[in-house]
């Protein structure tokens, strides 16, 4: 079985996938004081709540946007899985064309992202991860890496919102009923949540006519998808898994010799 695991900044998602079929999903936060017996008690424990052993892993992939991080992951599979991990590095065989202008540059989620919409939902597609920042990224029609863009986050806006001014409180994010809102909360809900919406929608539909093709299909993942892709009639799919089933790919592609 293959471990894969997508290190963000606020969370780690993590997938043991057999073949194509996802076995169980985990997410935990991303904690850069942990050591890598911590990370490692930690994940000991989700396998044996879910009845699985870290035994059964034969193959470790991951994608990391915390580079401080990596040497204590690294250590943490070969400790307690007893393998040596493969990370998505710039090199990689991804099995797509990249025409980023710098490859280094480009993040290893959106390249894991790339590659699972381009396999599961064919070219060409736009795909939207809603994660710290939100990015967005296109596949013409040849299935090539266009590149994309960069949004803030939904939680990172909010945050800066409430803390950058004096007497605007906290609030959740939950989409109200109406843009004329009559409380506070709400005003703010309503401003950044369905001021989101008409940002992805307008984004979604300048790409389309820079790629020329409305066709194209439009994937969302991230934790907040749900709550943009309810409102929004930009989005065709919502795939939470989608940067690990990139990873799982990814694995297949770049696998040691003696696994392939």
């Amino acid at each position: 079985m293959i471990y894969t695991m997508d290190i963000g900044n606020t969370n780690i998602k993590t997938a043991l996938f057999d073949g194509e079929k996802l076995v169980h999903y985990w997410r935990i936060s991303t904690n850069q004081t942990y050591t890598s017996d911590e990370y490692g008690i930690i994940l000991d424990g989700m396998f044996r709540h879910a009845s699985l052993d870290m035994k059964m892993v034969s193959g470790v992939m991951i994608s990391s946007v915390v580079p401080t991080i990596n040497f204590t992951i690294d250590h943490m599979c070969r400790d307690y899985f007893h393998l040596a991990p493969l990370f998505v590095t710039p090199g990689i065989k991804t099995g797509i064309n990249i025409q980023y202008e710098n490859p280094k540059e480009l993040g290893s989620d959106r390249i894991c992202n790339a590659v699972a919409a381009n396999w599961h939902y064919g070219a060409p597609c736009i795909f939207i991860d809603f994660g710290t920042a939100t990015t967005f990224g296109v596949i013409d029609a040849k299935g090539a890496f266009l590149g994309g863009c960069i949004c803030a986050g939904i939680k990172l806006a909010a945050e800066a919102l409430v803390t950058k001014t004096s007497k605007l409180p906290h609030f959740e994010l939950i989409m109200p009923e109406k843009v004329i809102c009559r409380t506070t909360v709400t005003n703010l809900q309503a401003g950044l949540l369905y001021g989101y919406v008409g940002q992805v929608n307008y984004i979604v539909e300048r790409m389309k006519e820079e790629l020329g093709d409305d066709n194209a299909q439009v994937i969302a993942t991230g934790g907040l998808a749900r709550l943009i892709a309810g409102e929004s009639k930009a989005i065709q799919h919502i795939d939470g898994l989608l940067t690990l089933k990139g990873l799982r790919l990814l694995y297949e592609r770049n696998k040691p010799a003696e696994q392939a």
